[in-house]
């Protein structure tokens, strides 16, 4: 399983749709965002945690397309002749969409602290990129659950739909307070919200509160179980 893992980090990483995406995309709409009209230190260091969140999103949404393509091509057929269960094609597939997060993540912090100045303690920018690295994996199997269920374009306007919608609603690229009020207690049930919550946290310097922990593990066991509950409806078909 580990070779199959390798095997798909390395075919997605070689995407240039992935690479232009879903860590050079984040990182252009960072520094825009950040340095139009003079914004302060306060909005970079929020801004910056904001668009890692949203380009690990992205990037974790992009692990079902992948699986929607190779449904397409017949590849998950291929694989059923290997020695691999369908049990570990999955959880290859879960672990390949953990891992490639991590590249848009860095590279957004990157952004942030070698270009806008962003000044964190080294376990700051330690712990943001474990909180978003782990939290990000609700959303690797939203967009398994998408790529097991839909077909591979339907699977592609999908994911860009919740990633553009969960993104707006969950404060990640406008501040939750511009937000009125019952948009906002709205937003609060998002797990985008609550993702980026994590990283708000670190980065003001102190521990996630326990409603953010909460909301993300209940999203990330609904994601689960639609993750799993697509896979068997297409079990007999790939």
């Amino acid at each position: 399983m580990l070779a199959y893992v390798r095997l798909e980090i390395r075919r997605t990483l070689r995407d240039t749709g992935f690479v232009i995406g879903g860590i050079a995309m984040p990182v252009m709409m960072y520094l825009l965002f950040t340095n139009l009209g003079g914004a302060d230190t306060g909005w970079r260091t929020a801004g910056m945690v904001g668009m890692a969140a949203y380009g690990a999103v992205g990037c974790a949404l992009n692990t079902g397309g992948a699986v929607a393509e190779d449904r397409a091509v017949g590849w998950l057929r291929q694989l059923r002749v290997t020695p691999m269960t369908p049990r570990e094609v999955v959880q290859g597939r879960t672990l390949t969409g953990a891992v490639t997060v991590l590249p848009a993540i860095v590279a957004v912090l990157a952004a942030g602290g070698l270009v806008n100045g962003v000044r964190l303690a080294a376990w700051q920018w330690a712990a943001l990129v474990l909180l978003l690295w782990l939290g990000s994996l609700p959303f690797t199997l939203l967009g398994l659950g998408n790529g097991y269920r839909l077909t591979g374009p339907a699977t592609g306007v999908a994911n860009m739909l919740l990633s553009l919608g969960l993104s707006v609603l969950g404060g990640l690229w406008f501040p939750v307070s511009l937000f009125p009020g019952w948009l906002r207690a709205l937003s609060a049930y998002t797990p985008t919200r609550r993702f980026a919550e994590l990283g708000t946290a670190v980065s003001d310097g102190h521990a996630p509160g326990a409603g953010a922990i909460i909301v993300l593990t209940v999203w990330l066991g609904l994601f689960g179980s639609y993750a799993v509950l697509s896979y068997r409806r297409r079990a007999g078909t790939i």
